[in-house]
């Protein structure tokens, strides 16, 4: 079960138990003013210029009662930007390095924090999804921080098991969405953003609809091999 609230996830929190879910991941701001804004200065690197800043502009990261009441309702979590939010996360050693790749004034990677004592893991996928004219790993972009549903799948991969309940508090473009859907695992995921939360749910409802209608070896080839399309059925101009 997929479910997509629209939702203040501290309002929410507050009414769970101890330990509702086996694992949170999450991707909350990381107080350095990447909200879209910063989009339009970057001339032909950026395939939207006209992003909607999202809640809060990414003015700060999450205030500390965030990570206790996270830490409290999950019994594992995968945090993306922990390396911003050092001062309210555990000392661990399980962290995750995303290389992606990028040059110029985009970043060449991400860390995550996670709870799992286990050893550095690397994430190696070039996310040039919003390079004009680079078809490589692509995906239709709605959100300025959106991630790759292949970085949500590795995760669901490496850090879950099956049954686990997932939970994710910032729920941005939905990726994670159509990597759970995909992989079979329940999600509650929320977004606070009223237009981003309509946009992804609208993004995550497509893909369902797509994929009822091929088996998954079927869905994989014709992604691999066809224009991307819009919702109505239209192709995506590059």
């Amino acid at each position: 079960m997929i479910e997509m609230l629209h939702a203040d996830c501290m309002e929410y929190m507050a009414g769970l138990p101890d330990k509702a879910f086996e694992l949170a991941i999450v991707d909350p701001p990381y107080g350095i003013g990447e909200d879209g804004g910063k989009n339009a200065s970057r001339g032909k690197l950026a395939i939207a210029k006209d992003y909607k800043p999202f809640s809060g502009n990414d003015k700060e990261a999450p205030p500390p009662e965030y990570f206790k009441e996270l830490f409290r309702v999950s019994k594992n979590q995968i945090i993306w930007g922990g390396n911003y939010m050092a001062p309210f996360l555990p000392s661990r050693m399980g962290w995750i390095f995303w290389d992606k790749h990028m040059t110029g004034d985009f970043s060449a990677g991400e860390l995550a924090f996670t709870s799992f004592d286990r050893a550095l893991e690397k994430f190696d996928f070039t996310w040039n999804g919003m390079l004009q004219g680079n078809m490589k790993n692509k995906e239709t972009r709605i959100h300025p921080t959106q991630k790759p549903v292949a970085l949500y799948k590795w995760l669901l991969t490496k850090y879950a098991k099956p049954g686990d309940r997932i939970l994710d508090t910032h729920g941005g473009s939905g990726s994670i969405c159509i990597a759970c859907h995909d992989l079979g695992y329940d999600l509650t995921w929320m977004e606070l953003d009223e237009d981003y939360y309509k946009a992804a749910v609208a993004r995550y409802q497509n893909h369902a609809a797509q994929a009822t209608l091929f088996d998954p070896a079927e869905l994989t080839k014709a992604t691999e091999t066809t224009p991307e399309l819009f919702s109505d059925g239209s192709e995506a101009e590059e």
